[in-house]
């Protein structure tokens, strides 16, 4: 089922604003789990819900799943990113508070629009580049990273942060060819052919180790496990859905709103409390997401009224 969809920036930022509040709670859960799971067995339950919760969704909506050879290519390359990126963020978050590693990511708006602009030729104009750098601007006052302090460790988020530009760029790429469900019902049958052969391999890394399989110790691992798989599901797939209709120039800004977000659940989760200045970066990280929010509101308005053709004149 291949749609051609004109681009709806303010419906694709509330979609990605949608993405940006459920990441950081898959994020701390991923935290929580951690500990107690092996690193492997915790990505598989995230492309396990990923396939069994939206493939027969989109089934039952009459997608198609493999629309064509072009799509599944990329819809590999996607799976293969979406992989690496969760693997890394996940490993972070070993080592790092959930507000930290969140910030240190976000060197990755910068790279989706210089991305955007030399890969997809996307316009960047210069009042959303600079929205982009006072998002940066107010994302640091959040939270002050310091390498020295956390070490190599810190250098993970970093990788992640290109790995999903990357990743984001190529949905961009087939989001309007294949409906969005059915995209990320595709990525969980891709990853699960890669991912669970691993298991075969001995185990590796500390307790718990990176590779293996811990059964739940009682039924609120187990719902955890699950709560995991469902908030990435639903992050992912609001994400993919915002990409259809808004550039990722567009979005990129947008995803600042994380960052505060990370640092609310931080605080009720892991007992975090931003410090003053923290407070103040996150007001302005609001502000400059709001204010594309206002921009790209206003700029619809304006194309819809020159799109609509005058009355004749009678």
């Amino acid at each position: 089922m291949t749609q051609s969809h004109a681009d709806r920036p303010l419906l694709g930022i509330l979609l990605m604003l949608g993405f940006c509040v459920l990441i950081p709670f898959s994020d701390a859960l991923a935290k929580l789990l951690g500990g107690v799971f092996p690193l492997l067995q915790l990505i598989i339950i995230r492309f396990v819900a990923q396939a069994g919760l939206l493939l027969p969704l989109a089934l039952a909506r009459g997608a198609v799943i493999f629309p064509s050879a072009r799509v599944v290519r990329l819809a590999l390359v996607r799976t293969l990113l979406q992989i690496g990126g969760i693997s890394l963020m996940f490993s972070a978050l070993r080592f790092l508070p959930l507000a930290d590693a969140v910030a240190i990511a976000f060197v990755m708006p910068f790279i989706m629009l210089i991305l955007g602009r030399y890969i997809l030729h996307e316009e960047v104009g210069p009042r959303r580049l600079a929205a982009c750098a006072v998002g940066f601007v107010g994302t640091m006052m959040v939270v002050q990273p310091s390498f020295a302090a956390v070490g190599w460790p810190a250098l993970l988020p970093l990788a992640v942060a290109v790995i999903f530009a990357f990743f984001m760029l190529v949905t961009r790429q087939i989001a309007k060819e294949i409906d969005p469900i059915a995209l990320q019902g595709l990525g969980g049958i891709l990853g699960l052919p890669i991912l669970v052969p691993l298991l075969l391999l001995p185990e590796l890394g500390g307790t718990p180790p990176l590779i293996g399989w811990t059964p739940p110790p009682d039924a609120g691992a187990l719902w955890l496990l699950v709560a995991l798989g469902i908030t990435g599901t639903l992050g992912h797939l609001l994400m993919t859905w915002s990409l259809r209709f808004a550039p990722s120039a567009t979005l990129a800004p947008m995803q600042y709103l994380e960052i505060p977000v990370a640092a609310v659940v931080g605080l009720a989760i892991f007992g975090e409390f931003p410090n003053g200045l923290a407070l103040i970066g996150i007001a302005v990280t609001i502000a400059s997401g709001l204010y594309i929010v206002v921009r790209e509101r206003n700029l619809s308005r304006a194309a819809a009224r020159v799109a609509t053709p005058a009355p004749p004149a009678g």
